[in-house]
C-alpha cells in the first residue's frame, strides 16, 4: 500500500514538474552566405573556408548552415570587406591586408612587413590584446573579425629577371598587396594589386615584371613558374598572413549564443589546420617547381636591409598622419619587442642548429 502511494505521489510530482517547467527553446534554423577572396582552385585556402562552414553545421546539428562562394561568384574577391559590411552577405573569408587602401591599420590584423611570424601573430591577437584592438576598429565598419587561418611566412614572389641590388627594384612593376607595396614604392618599384586570376596573363604578357602570391603549393597551381623564371625568398612583407573571417555585426548579434560559439570554434580550428596543410604541402611543391626549371633565389642582404629601413620609415610616416594606426603600432611594437626576446632565446637557436646539423 505504501509503495503504491509513493509511486502515485511520485508520478503526480513528475507530471506537475513537467507542466510547471518551461520548454527549453531550441535555436531556429539559420542560413548564411560566405563570400571569399579565393578561386576554388586554391584547395587549401578556399578549402579551409569550406571546412570551417561544414564544421559549423556539424557543431549545430545542421541548424546553422553557411554556403561558401568563391571570389567573383557573388562579388569580386577584393570586395569581401564591403559585401559583408553592407549586408550583401552575412560573412566573408579574406586577407585584411587587401584593404589597406581604406585604412592601413587593417594590415596589423593579417601581418606587416618584417613583422610577426604566425605564432607571434596569434599570441598578439589572442593574448596580447591585439584582437580587442582590431575588433574595436572593425566594429566601426559593422564588422566582427575572427582569425581563421594562416599561410605562414610567404615566398618573395616570381620575377622575370634577377634582383641583384637595390637598383634592380627601380621601375619594377610588381603585383603585391598590403603595405609591402608602399614600402617597395619608396625604393622605386611600381606596386599594383590585381586579382589572382589576372596574375598569370599579366606576367606572361609582360604587363608586370614580378608578382607575389602565397607559396609553392598555391603558386604551382596557378602556373607562375611557366612565365617567370626566378622564385625569391623570403616574403619579408608577410611573415604572417593571418586569414580573417568577417561577420556582419548586425547579423552576428542576431545569432543564438550556441551558433556564435560554433562559428568561433570552427574559426579557431582552421587557424591551426590551414597552416598545417601548407607546411605539409609546400616542401614537395617546391621540389617539383625546381625540377621543372624554377630557379630559387634569396634576396641579397643589402636589398633586405634597404627594405627593412623603408618599412620602418613607412610605418613612422603613416603613424604621424593616422592616430588609429599609431595606437595599434605602438601597442604591437611593445608586444613584439618582448616576443622577439623570447623567440631569440629558444626558438631561433634550436631551429638554426637543426637546419645546419640535420642528418635526415
Amino acid at each position: 500500500m505504501k509503495r503504491r502511494t509513493f509511486l502515485k505521489q511520485a508520478a503526480t510530482g513528475v507530471a506537475a514538474a513537467a507542466v510547471a517547467s518551461p520548454a527549453i527553446a531550441q535555436p531556429a534554423q539559420v542560413r548564411w552566405r560566405m563570400t571569399t577572396s579565393w578561386p576554388k582552385s586554391l584547395d587549401t585556402i578556399y578549402g579551409s573556408a569550406e571546412l570551417m562552414c561544414r564544421r559549423i553545421g556539424q557543431l549545430t546539428e545542421g541548424k546553422f548552415q553557411i554556403d561558401v562562394f568563391a571570389g567573383g561568384e557573388i562579388v569580386p574577391g577584393p570586395q569581401v570587406f564591403d559585401a559583408v559590411a553592407n549586408s550583401t552577405v552575412e560573412c566573408g573569408h579574406t586577407l585584411t591586408a587587401f584593404y589597406v587602401g581604406k585604412n592601413p591599420v587593417y594590415a596589423f590584423d593579417s601581418g606587416v612587413a618584417f613583422g610577426a611570424n604566425s605564432r607571434q601573430q596569434a599570441a598578439w591577437l589572442y593574448y596580447g590584446g591585439g584582437l580587442e584592438l582590431m575588433r574595436e576598429i572593425f566594429r566601426k565598419e559593422n564588422l566582427v573579425n575572427f582569425p581563421c587561418g594562416n599561410t605562414g611566412v610567404q615566398m618573395g614572389g616570381w620575377f622575370r629577371k634577377e634582383i641583384k641590388s637595390v637598383e634592380d627594384l627601380k621601375g619594377l612593376r610588381m603585383r603585391i598587396g598590403g603595405l609591402g607595396g608602399n614600402v617597395l614604392s619608396r625604393l622605386g618599384a611600381v606596386p599594383t594589386q590585381i586579382p589572382p586570376g589576372d596574375i598569370y596573363p599579366s606576367l606572361e604578357r609582360g604587363t608586370i615584371d614580378a608578382a607575389e602570391w602565397i607559396g609553392p603549393y598555391d603558386d604551382e597551381k596557378l602556373g607562375f613558374g611557366k612565365v617567370a623564371k626566378y622564385y625569391y625568398t623570403p616574403g619579408w612583407w608577410e611573415g604572417s598572413a593571418m586569414i580573417t573571417a568577417f561577420a556582419n555585426a548586425t547579423a552576428w548579434e542576431a545569432l543564438p549564443a550556441q551558433f556564435k560559439v560554433a562559428f568561433e570554434t570552427a574559426a579557431n580550428e582552421q587557424n591551426l589546420l590551414m597552416q598545417a596543410k601548407y607546411d605539409a604541402r609546400n616542401p614537395e611543391a617546391l621540389r617539383r617547381l625546381i625540377a621543372g626549371g624554377t630557379e630559387l633565389r634569396a634576396f641579397p642582404q643589402p636589398v633586405l636591409e634597404a627594405c627593412y629601413k623603408a618599412s620602418l620609415e613607412t610605418f613612422d610616416e603613416i603613424a604621424s598622419k593616422n592616430a588609429t594606426f599609431k595606437t595599434v603600432y605602438d601597442h604591437w611594437k611593445a608586444f613584439m619587442n618582448q616576443s622577439n626576446s623570447w623567440f631569440r632565446v629558444a626558438e631561433y637557436r634550436l631551429d638554426a642548429f637543426r637546419y645546419s646539423a640535420s642528418g635526415w
